[in-house]
Formats: C-alpha cells, structure tokens, sequence
C-alpha cells in the first residue's frame, strides 16, 4: 500500500500509540487527522505538529461519532480509518462477581470493540469510494492468551480479532478493494501499563512496524513477541497461558 498523500483519520490521536503513529505518518508524507476526548492534549498535539488536524471527538459517543464523520466528510474525506483508541480498567480485588467490575466491563467494550464497528459502518462507504483505501483495527497479544488481570480487556481485544477477520472476509467476497488491517501489539510502553514491570515495547518500534505491514500487504501485522505467543498458543496452551499469567500475578486477585 502507498501511504504517500494519503489522508489518514487516528482515533486517540492525541498521546501514546495514536501519537506517535500521526508523527510517523506525517513523516512520510500523509495527511493526518487526529480525535481525542482532551483538548488540551490535543491543542499540545497540533503545537508540536501544526500540519496536524485535531478533533475533538470521545469514541464513547454515538453522536460524537456522527459529527466527526460529518467533519472529515467537509475536508474531503480520508483514506485509511485508523482505530487505535482504546481503554483498559485496572483490576480491582474486588473479584469478578461485583458492580464496580461489570461498569468496566461495559466501558472497554463500548470503546474496544462497538465504537470501532460504529466508525466503520459510518466511513465504509466513503472508504470505498478511494482508489486505494484500509481500516486498521488494534487488536492484541492477549486476544490470543487471556490475562486474568486484564480479563474482560483481552475479551473486548478477541472479539475485535473475530471482528476483524470477518469484515476482511466480507470484503473480499464483496469484491471491495478496501484492505482490512489487524495489528496485534505486545505491552507497549504508555500510560496505560506504566505500572506493570514487565517487557514492553517503544510505541516508536510499534508504528515503525505498523507502517512497514502497511506498506507491504501484509493484514495481520504481530509486533515483538505476538508472533511468539501466537504459535506458542496453538502448540503449548497451558504453557503460553502460565507465561502470560504468572503465579505472582495471582495475588492481585484474592
């Protein structure tokens, strides 16, 4: 895929992943648009970069969605659909069985999973319309091994994947030419995951990544050690599942 001149809209654009990914695209030479809930963030963003466009646009929000699709529509539209917001709750030791964990719940699938079909259905058509357009959808390590910390995020992370699949499928079978991309991060260092000390990879080698899939075709980009649990999941489930939930890790769940 040729990423020069293309227009591409970032969603949580403004700070981690979806930052650094409008830097890198800028970089090579497309337009870029990004949508955060924070405008401060967001006015921060487009100081640093003046070539950015930043909407202010909550992925939460069916009739945020409606406006910014109304908006980009007004600047002659885009060509790559990059759904990069997301949200994970901290684990409470609370358990599962309790209120406080069924709002979250709720909440990551909202943004995680049905905002990203939400902004699909809205920009599909207008994808199809482009000579060479795609949809990137972030997906996850743990959408291939569940984390007992993480559990109802790396629920919204595999639905996204069976998602994702499905809509390339459909595509195909429609005979469109709008490419359908799954990247598939490890732990990534952002705020996020600040806390936890584990492995992570710069969100500078992820979209450096992320750009190179892109450019070769390749729909399921897995970066860092994705690849590894990958096949270590289909040989060695139990084995794949110990090393993502260690037994350390258990004491935040009592």
């Amino acid at each position: 895929m040729d990423l020069r001149n293309k227009t591409i809209l970032i969603t949580g654009g403004s700070a981690g992943i979806g930052f650094e990914a409008a830097k890198q695209f800028l970089e090579i030479g497309s337009k870029v648009i990004i949508t955060g809930r924070n405008q401060e963030k967001l006015d921060a963003a487009k100081k640093l970069y003046p070539n950015l466009i930043a909407i202010k646009s909550d992925a939460a929000k069916a009739e945020d969605a409606i406006s910014l699709y109304n908006q980009v529509k007004d600047l002659g539209g885009i060509d790559i659909l990059y759904n990069n917001a997301g949200v994970g709750v901290m684990p409470s030791n609370l358990g599962v069985t309790n209120n406080r964990h069924l709002e979250g719940a709720a909440y990551e699938m909202n943004i995680n999973y049905l905002a990203v079909i939400r902004l699909n259905n809205l920009f599909l058509d207008m994808l199809k319309s482009r000579k060479e357009s795609a949809i990137i959808n972030t997906t996850s390590v743990l959408s291939y091994v569940p984390s007992l910390l993480e559990a109802t995020y790396s629920a919204t992370k595999t639905a996204l994947a069976f998602y994702t699949k499905s809509l390339r499928e459909h595509l195909r079978i429609a005979n469109s030419h709008v490419k359908v991309f799954e990247l598939l991060p490890p732990a990534v260092e952002t705020e996020l995951i600040a806390h936890r000390k584990i492995k992570k990879m710069s969100t500078e080698k992820l979209i450096k990544g992320l750009i190179a899939g892109l450019k070769k075709d390749r729909y399921t980009i897995r970066m860092g050690y994705t690849s590894t649990f990958y096949f270590l999941n289909r040989l060695f489930p139990k084995l794949a599942f110990a090393l993502v939930n260690p037994k350390k890790s258990e004491q935040y769940l009592k």
